[in-house]
């Protein structure tokens, strides 16, 4: 004779408390989660002489190539364009690499998820952490550019603190996000590589917004000029001649 069980799905709160304690547990084990970032960091350029550092001198020369091709298409002072072409290209690579790597946070600690108990939290931090050194490395691209051409942001560039705590957090909730629909929906991580694909061109980074003029208002529709409209309006701002 067949047995009926009921199982009472938990509650919003129940579902929440659990999150909650997912994320603090995390939050204590963050030495865990840096050093699984730097190894990731170790092991993807094991056997290399410069290490991260590669990807920091391909960021130069595309920064260089672009700013100098662009540069004259667009009949900009180089002076000026170099500095916000630096800046949008360096953020842009952390963003579009964290998007594209927040897809499979999951699926790809597949093993170490079934084989130990850990906080999910953890997953998104050493995605973010990963992107964060990388990051960290491609920063001395910025800060060349600006020394050669002369520029010094003033206290205006203090704003990037908050602004960058404030990214990092939206970046944990967007990792933990993408991270449970693509594990999911194996379908969504080439649909997310597509859209950044076409938000690039799409976006003010290879060009400054000024250069729509009366059509500006359009870049409010772009989520992703929103996340770089603070940095490249204040850049754009701060280089422009009295």
């Amino acid at each position: 004779m067949a047995a009926l069980e009921l199982i009472s799905k938990p509650s919003f709160a129940a579902r929440s408390n659990l999150a909650l304690r997912d994320m603090m547990h995390a939050t204590v084990m963050w030495r865990l989660c840096w050093t699984l970032a730097w190894l990731d960091i170790k092991l993807r350029y094991r056997g290399s002489l410069l290490g991260p550092f590669w990807l920091t001198m391909s960021t130069a020369v595309m920064i260089g190539s672009m700013g100098f091709l662009y540069g004259t298409l667009f009949q900009m002072d180089l002076q000026h364009y170099f500095p916000f072409l630096a800046l949008s290209i360096v953020l842009w690579a952390f963003l579009s690499s964290l998007i594209q790597e927040a897809c499979v946070c999951f699926t790809q600690a597949e093993g170490m998820i079934r084989a130990v108990r850990m906080p999910f939290t953890l997953y998104a931090g050493r995605v973010v952490m990963r992107n964060l050194l990388v990051l960290a490395h491609n920063v001395v691209v910025i800060v060349v550019v600006d020394l050669l051409v002369g520029l010094n942001p003033g206290w205006v560039g203090l704003l990037a603190i908050p602004a960058f705590v404030l990214w990092l957090a939206l970046a944990v909730a967007l990792c933990l996000l993408l991270g449970v629909l693509c594990a999911r929906f194996r379908d969504i991580p080439p649909i997310v590589a597509s859209i950044v694909q076409i938000a690039f061109f799409m976006s003010a980074v290879i060009w400054q917004p000024s250069q729509l003029k009366e059509n500006e208002y359009l870049l409010a529709l772009n989520p992703f000029f929103t996340l770089l409209d603070r940095k490249a309006s204040c850049r754009e701002r701060v280089s422009s001649p009295v």
